[in-house]
C-alpha cells in the first residue's frame, strides 16, 4: 500500500469516528437530560483523565467547564498529550483573546484529522458543560483510544478486543461493552492481576462485593500503575448502565499503562509457537524410531524361523509347517505390511512438516532409515520365498518317500516269499538217490528254477534302485531299508552260488540218466516264465502310482489298455500249456501208464496256472476302477486349476490396470488438491473393497495346495504374483494419498494458491518424460530454463543439492514443490527467536529461570529450562542461561 492510499484509509477512517461521534453528540441533550449520572461520572472521569496529563507540566483543574475557558490549559493539555508545539496563546484576559485561544486549540484538534462537529469556541468560553465535556472526549478518542490495534481491529473494537483477551481465563469476567460488564469491578482487577498478579490476590475477590472490587482496582491502579482514580464505586455500582466514554476513558489508560507488556507477551507467544513445534516434531521423531525398531525386531525374530530349513520326517508334519506358513501370511504378515507402510507415510510427513518448520531433516538412528526398513523388508521377503520352495520340495520329497517305501515294501515281500525254502531246495541232495526218470526231472526242475531266478533278477535290482533312491532323499528310516536291502542281496548272492553248486551236481549224473519225459519237460518250460509273466502282471495290476496331470494317468490307462490287448494272447498260451498237460493224461490212458507224484521238473501244476490266470482277470477290473478314480481325482483337479486360473487371469490384470490408473491420477492436475484427495480416498476405499476377491482367490489356492496341486498351465499368474502386485497397490495408493496431504501441508503453509501448483505440475509433467513420477537432471535443467532460470554449472550443482540431496540422480515433484516455495517462505528463523528471547530477558544476553517461568506457560518454560545450556559470563547471576545457542540448535546450527 502507498503513502497516499494509507493517507486516504487514515483520513476516511478519521471522519467515519468523527461522525459516529459526532451522531452521538446529536442526543448529548437527550442522554444528560435522561440519566444525570452519566454527566456526573463524565465530569469526574474526564477531569482526572485531563489532570493525569497536565500534572506533567506542573498544574490542574478544578472544574472541567471553567478552567477551559480562557484556552491557556487546554491548549497545555494539548501539548503535554501530543508532544507538539501549538502557536503562542493570547495573554489578554478579555473574551475575544480567550476565545482566539479556544480557536487554537480547536484547529489543532481539526489538524489531526478530527472533524469537529457542533463545537465552537464561544460555547467553551461561555462555559457549556456539554460541549465542553463533548471536545474532551474527542480529544480523548483521538489520542487514548484511536491508535489501540489489536489483531486487524482498532480504536474502540480494538480496545474491547484486547480486555476480552486479557480478561478471558478469568471466572466470573464476560466482558461484552464498557458499560454493564464493568459493574462488578472484576472485569478492572483480572486485567491488573493478568499483567501484575503481585497486586492483587485475584482468589479472594467475590462478585457479590462489587463496592469492594471497584475500590481494590482504583487504588492499586493509582498506587502502583500511576493510574489516578476517574470513576467512583458509589456511582458505578448505582448506576443502571454506567456511562460508557467514562469507562472506555478509564480502561484505555490500563492499555497504555500495559503496552510494554504486551510486546513482551508477543515475544513469549512467538516462543511457545517455535517450542510447540520443536516438541511435536520430537514426538514424531520418537514414535518413529519406536515403530521402526518394533518393526525391526519382528522382521530379525521371523527371519530365523524362515531360514529354519530342519525337514520333519512324516507328511503330516511338514503339512502343519505348512500351514503355520499360511497362518504367517494371513494373520501375522498384513498387519506388518501397514505398520511398514505407515511408518513410511509418517517419515515423509515430518520431513514436510520439519521442511516447511525450517527444521532440519530428521535423520533417524542407525540402522533405523526407510531405505535400511526396506532393504530389511526385502531380506524378509526373499527368505519366505525360500521357505515356501522349500516347504513345498519337502513335501514332495517326502510325497515321494513315501511311495518309495511303500513300493520297496510290497516289493520286498513279494521277493521274500518267492525266495522263501529256495535255499533249502538248492541245498538238496536228493539226486544221490533218484532214478533216471527222477534226476532228469530234477535237471529240467533245475533249469526252470534257474529261468525262473534269471526273471527275478530285474526284481532284486529294482529293490536296490528303490533303497538308494530313499538314502539319496534322506529316508528317515533309511537304516532299515539297508538292512532289509542288505539281506536281500546277501540272500541273492547265496541263492547264486548255490544254483551254480545244484547245476554242476546234476550234470555231473546227467551222463548216466538217458530218460526224460519230454511233454513234462516241455510243460515245466513253457509253465514256468507263463508263470513268471503272471506274476509280473499281478504285480503290475497291483503297483502303485502318483500322477499329477490327466496326461499322465492316461498314459497309465494307454499302457493298462496295451497290456489288456495282450490277454488273448496269453490265454492262447494258457490253453497251451494245458494241453501238454492234457496231452500227458491223454498218452498215459493211452498206453495205460500210470502217473504217479507230481511233474519232477516244475513245482507248477496245472490248478497253479488256472489259479493265478484267474487272479489276473479279477484283478484287471479292479486295476479299471483304481485308474478311473484316479481320472476322476485329476479331473477335480483340472477344475481347481481353471477355476484359480479364471480367477487370477482377472485379478492380475485388474491390478495391473489399477496401478497405472493410480499412476494417472498422481499426475492428472485437473481440480483442487482435496477434490484429487477425495477422490483417491474413494479409489483407496474401492481396492480395499476388492479384497473379498483376494481373499476367495487364497481359498481356491489353499484348495490347489490342499490338492497337492503344485503347477497350472492354465495362467501365469501365482498366488505369489497376486500377493506381491496387491501389496503394491495399496502401498502405492496410500503413498499417493501420503503425497497430496503433504502438497496440501505445502500449499496451506508456504501460501500457494491451487493456479501456482496446478502450473508447477503442469511443467513437472511436461518434463517428466519417462512418465515415472521423476525428473532426470537433464530434464529438470530444461524446466527450470523454461521457467526463467539462468542457469551456470555451479548455480545448477547448488540446486540439485537442494532437490536431491541423497544424490539419487531423480527430482520428485514433492522436492520440485519444495524448491519453487522454499525462497519466498515465511518462516520463523534462529534470529527472530533470539529476538525474542531478548525481549523477554530485558535486552540482556541471558535469561533467568524466573523470567522464563514468568513469561511463558508451565510446559515450554520448562522445556527451555532443561535444555538451556548454562550462561558464560561473569555479568550474569548465578543460574543464567544461555537463549542464543539455544535458539540457534532449535535451527539446526548447533548442538542442543
Amino acid at each position: 500500500m502507498t503513502a497516499i492510499e494509507t493517507q486516504v484509509q487514515y483520513s476516511s477512517y478519521m471522519m467515519s469516528t468523527t461522525e459516529e461521534y459526532m451522531t452521538q453528540e446529536d442526543d448529548w441533550d437527550r442522554d444528560l437530560l435522561l440519566d444525570p449520572a452519566w454527566e456526573k461520572q463524565q465530569r469526574k472521569t474526564f477531569t482526572a483523565w485531563c489532570n493525569s496529563h497536565l500534572r506533567k507540566a506542573g498544574t490542574q483543574i478544578e472544574n472541567i467547564e471553567e478552567d477551559f475557558r480562557n484556552g491557556l490549559k487546554l491548549m497545555l493539555l494539548l501539548e503535554v498529550i501530543s508532544g507538539e508545539r501549538l502557536p503562542k496563546p493570547d495573554k489578554g484576559k478579555m473574551r475575544f483573546h480567550k476565545i482566539a485561544n479556544v480557536n487554537k486549540a480547536l484547529e489543532f484538534i481539526s489538524s489531526k484529522g478530527v472533524k469537529l462537529v457542533s463545537i465552537g469556541a464561544e460555547e467553551i468560553v461561555d462555559g457549556n458543560l456539554k460541549m465542553t465535556l463533548g471536545m474532551i472526549w474527542t480529544i480523548i478518542l483521538r489520542f487514548a483510544i484511536q491508535d489501540i490495534s489489536v489483531e486487524e481491529t482498532s480504536a474502540k473494537e480494538g480496545l474491547l478486543l484486547w480486555c476480552q483477551r486479557k480478561t478471558a481465563p478469568y471466572r466470573n469476567v464476560n466482558v461484552q461493552n464498557f458499560h454493564i460488564s464493568w459493574k462488578d469491578g472484576l472485569a478492572l482487577c483480572a486485567l491488573i492481576h493478568r499483567h501484575r498478579p503481585d497486586l492483587i490476590d485475584y482468589s479472594k475477590l467475590r462478585k457479590d462485593d462489587p463496592i469492594g472490587n471497584l475500590n481494590t482496582a482504583f487504588e492499586v491502579a493509582e498506587k502502583y500503575l500511576d493510574i489516578p482514580k476517574m470513576l467512583d464505586a458509589d456511582d458505578i455500582v448505582n448506576t443502571p448502565k454506567p456511562d460508557e466514554k467514562a469507562i472506555m476513558t478509564y480502561v484505555s489508560c490500563f492499555y497504555h499503562a500495559f503496552a510494554g507488556a504486551e510486546q513482551a507477551e508477543t515475544a513469549a507467544n512467538r516462543i511457545c509457537k517455535v517450542l510447540a513445534v520443536n516438541q511435536e516434531n520430537e514426538k514424531l521423531m520418537e514414535e518413529y524410531e519406536k515403530l521402526a525398531s518394533e518393526l525391526l525386531e519382528w522382521i530379525r525374530r521371523t527371519i530365523p524361523w524362515l531360514e529354519n530349513r530342519v525337514a520333519e520326517q512324516t507328511m503330516h508334519a511338514m503339512q502343519q509347517k505348512l500351514e503355520d506358513f499360511r497362518d504367517y501370511r494371513r494373520v501375522h504378515k498384513p498387519p506388518k505390511v501397514q505398520e511398514k507402510c505407515q511408518l513410511e507415510i509418517n517419515f515423509n510427513t515430518l520431513q514436510t512438516k520439519l521442511r516447511l518448520s525450517n527444521r532440519p531433516a530428521f535423520m533417524p538412528s542407525e540402522g533405523k532409515m526407510v531405505s535400511d526398513i526396506a532393504n530389511a523388508w526385502k531380506g524378509l521377503e526373499q527368505v519366505e520365498k525360500g521357505y515356501e520352495e522349500w516347504l513345498l520340495t519337502e513335501i514332495r520329497r517326502l510325497e515321494r518317500l513315501d511311495h518309495l517305501a511303500e513300493k520297496f515294501k510290497q516289493k520286498s515281500t513279494l521277493h521274500e516269499s518267492w525266495t522263501t525254502g529256495k535255499e533249502e531246495l538248492l541245498s538238496q541232495k536228493d539226486y544221490e538217490s533218484a532214478s533216471l526218470m527222477e534226476i532228469r526231472a530234477l535237471m529240467r526242475k533245475h533249469e526252470a528254477f534257474e529261468s525262473d531266478l534269471a526273471a527275478h533278477q530285474d526284481r532284486v535290482e529294482q529293490i536296490a534302485a528303490i533303497a538308494q533312491e530313499l538314502n539319496e532323499l534322506d529316508y528317515y528310516d533309511a537304516a532299515t531299508i539297508n538292512a532289509q536291502c542288505q539281506g536281500i542281496c546277501d540272500q541273492w548272492d547265496n541263492l547264486g552260488t548255490l544254483t551254480q553248486k545244484r547245476r554242476e551236481s546234476l550234470e555231473r549224473v546227467e551222463k548216466l540218466w538217458e530218460t526224460i519225459d519230454q511233454l513234462y519237460l516241455e510243460f515245466a518250460k513253457r509253465a514256468a516264465p507263463f508263470n513268471n509273466w503272471m506274476d509280473g502282471a499281478m504285480e503290475d495290476l497291483q503297483d502303485m502310482f502318483i500322477v499329477h496331470s490327466i496326461e499322465e494317468i492316461q498314459s497309465l490307462i494307454t499302457a493298462h489298455d496295451q497290456f489288456k490287448a495282450t490277454l488273448p494272447e496269453a490265454d492262447k498260451e494258457r490253453m497251451a500249456i494245458m494241453g501238454i498237460h492234457n496231452e500227458i493224461l491223454k498218452i498215459a490212458q493211452t498206453y495205460g501208464i500210470k502217473v504217479v507224484g507230481e511233474n519232477l521238473y516244475t513245482v507248477l501244476s496245472p490248478q497253479d496256472i488256472s489259479n493265478k490266470w484267474e487272479a489276473v482277470k479279477q484283478l484287471v477290473p479292479m486295476r479299471d476302477q483304481t485308474l478311473q478314480e484316479e481320472v476322476a481325482r485329476q479331473q477335480s483337479n483340472e477344475r481347481l486349476r481353471r477355476q484359480f486360473a479364471a480367477q487370477a487371469n482377472i485379478i492380475g490384470p485388474w491390478i495391473q490396470t489399477k496401478m497405472e490408473e493410480i499412476s494417472h491420477m498422481s499426475t492428472d492436475i485437473a481440480g483442487s488438491l482435496e477434490e484429487q484427495m477425495s477422490n483417491l480416498k474413494t479409489y483407496e476405499q474401492n481396492i480395499i473393497n476388492y479384497k473379498s476377491n483376494i481373499d476367495k482367490l487364497e481359498g481356491d489356492h489353499q484348495l490347489s495346495q490342499e490338492g497337492l496341486i503344485f503347477d497350472n498351465k492354465h495362467t501365469n499368474y501365482t498366488m505369489e504374483h497376486v500377493r506381491v502386485g496387491w501389496e503394491q497397490l495399496l502401498t502405492t495408493i496410500a503413498r499417493t494419498i501420503n503425497e497430496v496431504e503433504n502438497q496440501i501441508l505445502t500449499r496451506d503453509a508456504k501460501g500457494i494458491s491451487q493456479e501456482q501448483l496446478n502450473e508447477f505440475r503442469a511443467s513437472f509433467n511436461h518434463f517428466d518424460r519417462k512418465r515415472n513420477g521423476m525428473m532426470d537432471p537433464d530434464d529438470f535443467r530444461a524446466c527450470l530454463i523454461s521457467m526463467g532460470y539462468d542457469l551456470g554449472e555451479v548455480e545448477f550443482a547448488r540446486i540439485m543439492t537442494l532437490v536431491d540431496p541423497n544424490n539419487t540422480g531423480v527430482v520428485t515433484f514433492q522436492a520440485f514443490i519444495d524448491f519453487m516455495t522454499r525462497e519466498t517462505a515465511e518462516t520463523d528463523t534462529a534470529e527472530q527467536v533470539m529476538a525474542s528471547f531478548k525481549i523477554l530477558a530485558s535486552d540482556k544476553l541471558y535469561i533467568t529461570v524466573e523470567e522464563l517461568r514468568r513469561e511463558l506457560p508451565p510446559e515450554q518454560a520448562e522445556y527451555c529450562i532443561s535444555r538451556m545450556t548454562k550462561y558464560i559470563g561473569g555479568d550474569a547471576p548465578p543460574g543464567s542461561l544461555d537463549y542464543i545457542s539455544f535458539s540457534s540448535a532449535l535451527y539446526g546450527e548447533s548442538d542442543l
